[in-house]
């Protein structure tokens, strides 16, 4: 079976961390990945997302799916405008703070992920893999 892509693109704006969620939960629901990789890849577009509208200057991003062939891998990428590389979290956020726990929760779910110069952007793409369990 050759591999699942699927891209959409939504406006940079914190409305759009919601959208990206729902129609990451559609499309992995459509392609039948399991319900618990459904839930970690959810969560994981959603934190990618947060992290490109609040951290970066851009007016869109663009996200992408792929699933492999042998449906064992699923790779979420988040592309933006922003050119400053994303980097592992240098320290956690303590109890009282909001915010800052967002790559931490990347660094904990993904198998793998980084960030790299986007080819399908102005600026980066940040990427994070898991691994389909059934």
């Amino acid at each position: 079976m050759p591999r699942r892509e699927y891209w959409f693109g939504l406006p940079a704006l914190r409305t759009s961390v919601r959208s990206a969620r729902d129609t990451v939960r559609d499309r992995l629901r459509t392609w039948k990945v399991p319900g618990d990789t459904c839930c970690d890849a959810m969560l994981l577009v959603s934190e990618l997302t947060t992290n490109a509208v609040l951290h970066t200057d851009s007016g869109h991003v663009l996200c992408g799916l792929t699933l492999t062939g042998d449906e064992r891998r699923l790779r979420i990428e988040l592309h933006d405008d922003g050119r400053i590389p994303v980097r592992p979290p240098e320290y956690r956020a303590g109890l009282a703070e909001e915010g800052g726990r967002g790559l931490f929760l990347v660094q904990q779910l993904a198998d793998r992920w980084g960030s790299a110069s986007s080819t399908r952007a102005e600026g980066k793409v940040v990427w994070a893999e898991l691994t389909v369990h059934p």
